[in-house]
């Protein structure tokens, strides 16, 4: 169970009573934490901070716990910022401020100095802000009754985000094979990468998958074909080219746990030694939380495997997804996104189909693959791009939606959107931002939830959405002459 820790902050002018109460205070809070978060994070109270040796020392545990996915602050009294400055260049991270009070209501008739001093958060909360901002510190405010459904909830928000980042600072992913050739958008800054969100991102020789692959024998394949033959409806029969998809899954799954690697991107143009470009392989690994990224997409695929993480627990489905094709029907335009084969299994509305259909690209066998239309709800489409001199997220509020008509001669798995707040205006600001065909579509996470991870994360972050007007467009547009 990952940890976050709860540090108080306080002075010891106001005598060792009040530093008492502040600790009972603290005490009753967590457990409150505790009760209403559980089975989401642990949350552990470190000393009070009342100078800075302690503080240092509270940051330097939140730190270097390795359970510890980040840290909530709250100054009971006033607590004098200047003790919290070294303590804070000590923090690596995620920090949520939460400005609250012990007491949710005023005692009007009996309130004195005595308890004044002690509840003074709209002080000493304000002190601990300032500091904050002026060491520029990424970080998340939260401000009402600690007991309130809504400061809850937006907690476990925060912790979400928080769970994910952790994940990303040890997130490790294979490139088998480079970027696919000519291709822009899905390229990027490798170093900066890990720089800014510990993404180990490396080349891994295809020649070597392969040989993991080889060594699979038919028992782990009978053993995988009956997973699929338990969760799927097998609608071909040409089994042998399932079984193929079944040896790439158990090879790359054997692949990755050796590597400790949570992500990997392939390209059509490097299969030298495969028969298929894996299809079921991806669907289903992505269905187990193993980010991917096609086209030698690296960015997509740990953004894929970062926003899985992070929408654990919740109900909906978050996934990779390519932009293919629109309708463009007045009024009623909608997209189909797609791709060529690897659309996660999490996406399905009905139980796939298991087929084996041509291809029609990277000159391999007809490769086996699951077939299915997808979810319905609100959503978001978000994608991460290389800027040449920072990394931007883009956001686009969407609705998923079913398909008008069957589609009987489309061998692919796909879903269908419509965006928002109309499609001239999310498509526009889309291009206008430099948003890839390749994202993370998610019906579990939201807007919020990417704000909180651009803004955590130090990533410039566009959003798109019905509050997106004609005047924000027109922003976008010219942007890029600044």
């Amino acid at each position: 169970m990952n940890k976050i820790y709860f540090v108080v902050g306080s002075q010891d002018l106001y005598g060792e009573e009040c530093l008492k109460q502040v600790a009972l205070d603290a005490k009753n809070m967590t457990a409150f934490f505790n009760e209403r978060l559980q089975g989401k994070v642990r949350v552990e109270l470190l000393p009070t901070v009342i100078n800075s040796e302690t503080c240092i020392e509270d940051m330097r545990k939140v730190s270097c716990d390795e359970d510890c996915i980040g840290v909530i602050t709250w100054m009971h009294t006033f607590s004098p910022a200047k003790m919290w400055i070294k303590g804070l260049q000590e923090l690596r991270k995620p920090l949520l401020h939460l400005h609250t009070q012990a007491n949710e209501k005023l005692p009007y008739d009996s309130i004195d100095m005595d308890f004044m001093n002690l509840n003074q958060a709209a002080h000493g909360d304000r002190e601990f802000g300032f500091i904050v901002a002026r060491l520029r510190i990424p970080h998340q405010v939260i401000a009402g009754y600690y007991e309130h459904d809504d400061v809850i909830e937006r907690m476990g928000r925060f912790i979400d985000v928080a769970k994910a980042i952790h994940f990303s600072k040890h997130l490790k992913v294979a490139s088998f094979g480079n970027n696919m050739r000519e291709v822009a958008v899905t390229d990027g800054d490798r170093v900066e990468s890990q720089i800014r969100y510990g993404w180990e991102c490396n080349y891994f020789a295809i020649g070597d998958l392969v040989d993991t692959i080889n060594q699979v024998t038919d028992k782990e394949i009978d053993t995988k074909m009956d997973e699929y033959t338990s969760k799927y409806t097998m609608k071909t029969d040409n089994i042998q080219a399932v079984r193929e998809q079944a040896k790439y899954e158990v090879g790359l799954e054997k692949f990755l746990a050796k590597n400790n690697l949570g992500a990997f991107a392939d390209t059509f143009q490097d299969l030298h030694g495969l028969k298929q470009l894996p299809g079921i392989a991806a669907q289903n690994l992505m269905g187990k939380g193993i980010g991917f990224g096609p086209e030698g997409d690296y960015k997509i695929s740990a953004l894929s495997a970062v926003l899985m993480k992070m929408s654990e627990g919740r109900k909906g489905a978050t996934g990779f997804i390519e932009d293919y094709t629109y309708d463009l029907t007045y009024g009623q335009e909608l997209e189909l996104a797609s791709h060529m084969l690897e659309v996660p299994v999490t996406f399905a509305a009905t139980k796939p189909e298991i087929d084996v259909l041509p291809l029609g690209i990277g000159g391999k066998e007809d490769p086996a693959r699951l077939i299915f239309d997808g979810v319905e709800g609100d959503g978001i489409q978000v994608t991460l791009v290389d800027m040449g001199d920072h990394f931007r997220i883009i956001c686009a509020d969407i609705e998923l939606v079913k398909q008008p008509k069957p589609m009987p001669n489309l061998p692919v798995a796909r879903i269908m959107y419509r965006h928002k707040p109309n499609f001239r205006i999310g498509t526009e600001g889309w291009c206008y931002a430099g948003g890839a065909h390749h994202s993370v579509v998610s019906t579990a996470l939201t807007r919020e939830d990417i704000a909180l991870f651009a803004k955590l994360t130090g990533t410039e972050l566009i959003t798109i959405g019905d509050d997106t007007t004609e005047a924000e467009l027109e922003k976008l547009a010219t942007n890029y002459y600044r």
